[in-house]
């Protein structure tokens, strides 16, 4: 048996199975959407329910909706039926995952889900299935067929079904304005919330650890403040500490081979001008972009008026947990 070609098969089925369920995709996503969303508008949250893979899926599910900005939960339909049903809420909206759309568990529980007047979200491979008839929503997940050689174990079927909650998470995202900061809200713990809720003013350097040297002055003073600072850079400063360049221990090493007398020549003949900058209130995590984006290690802080208040080294970065 060649090992890797029968896993390209089941990966191409995959694939095959996703692309028919986004060519199919049409009203009934969009009428989740707009439930889901008014939903949130009276306060209510998501209830995703299923059996068997689908309650795996479920869960993973309720967490990318919760991680972004649409709360949600999952309630086992066989817990429900022996007091769990308390978790959904008049205001809330039912998501029930079956691909075949006839498992008994959730089928049972689809009566007292009416009787409480609370809306249903099926997700079916099945438009003419028990859960399809009692749901107010159909979402269709169809594929031809399981990547297993039995077509039998759920395979393609719930790779549909979770890229199929993606995308209704990622619509809702959209949908509701939600930026990054409201994502580092709800990932306080961890490198995410250090990356996302960290600010430039919270992580840059200041006072004596901030090296500048004024303009006119040799390039030995230079030398000396990132020294002093224990520091990858200096900021060459006008009146007032207007930022007027920066010098990085780059430019020393590659002017020291070209330029003699390089300590004694003015700091001006060295520095690069109009350099790239951050002000206190930017995001730590445009720190990173934008090393990547240019290559650099050290950027200085201005405020309103280009004056220097800090420098940010990529060397501090590791240490504060956001590398």
């Amino acid at each position: 048996m060649d090992y890797l070609s029968r896993a390209q098969e089941v990966l191409d089925n995959e694939i095959a199975g996703l692309e028919k369920v986004k060519r199919d995709m049409g009203e009934g996503f969009i009428q989740a959407v707009d439930a889901i969303l008014a939903t949130g508008d009276r306060g209510g949250k998501v209830v995703v329910t299923g059996v068997g893979k689908n309650w795996h899926i479920g869960n993973k599910m309720a967490a990318t909706f919760t991680s972004t900005g649409t709360p949600a939960v999952t309630m086992h339909p066989i817990e429900a039926m022996h007091g769990d049903f308390g978790i959904l809420g008049d205001r809330d909206i039912l998501l029930a995952m079956s691909y075949s759309g006839a498992s008994d568990e959730l089928i049972a529980l689809l009566q007292p889900v009416k009787r409480k007047g609370v809306k249903i979200i099926a997700m079916t491979g099945e438009m003419d299935s028990p859960l399809a008839q009692h749901s107010d929503i159909i979402v269709s997940v169809k594929i031809d067929k399981e990547a297993c050689p039995f077509n039998m174990a759920p395979t393609t079927s719930t790779t549909a079904t979770l890229a199929m909650g993606d995308a209704l998470a990622m619509v809702l995202l959209k949908a509701r304005g939600f930026e990054i900061e409201d994502y580092a809200k709800l990932h306080p713990g961890g490198a995410i919330g250090r990356t996302l809720l960290l600010r430039v003013g919270d992580v840059m350097r200041t006072g004596e650890r901030c090296a500048t040297v004024q303009t006119g002055q040799p390039v030995r003073e230079a030398l000396i403040a990132m020294t002093g600072a224990q520091s990858g850079c200096v900021a060459v400063v006008e009146a007032d500490n207007i930022l007027a360049g920066i010098i990085t221990d780059g430019d020393l090493r590659r002017h020291l081979i070209e330029t003699p007398n390089l300590v004694e020549q003015p700091v001006e003949s060295i520095m690069t001008a109009n350099p790239i900058t951050l002000s206190k209130d930017q995001l730590a995590l445009e720190i990173l972009h934008i090393y990547e984006k240019h290559n650099i290690d050290d950027l200085i802080v201005v405020d309103g008026q280009n004056r220097v208040i800090g420098a940010v080294d990529i060397q501090d970065l590791p240490k504060l947990k956001i590398l």
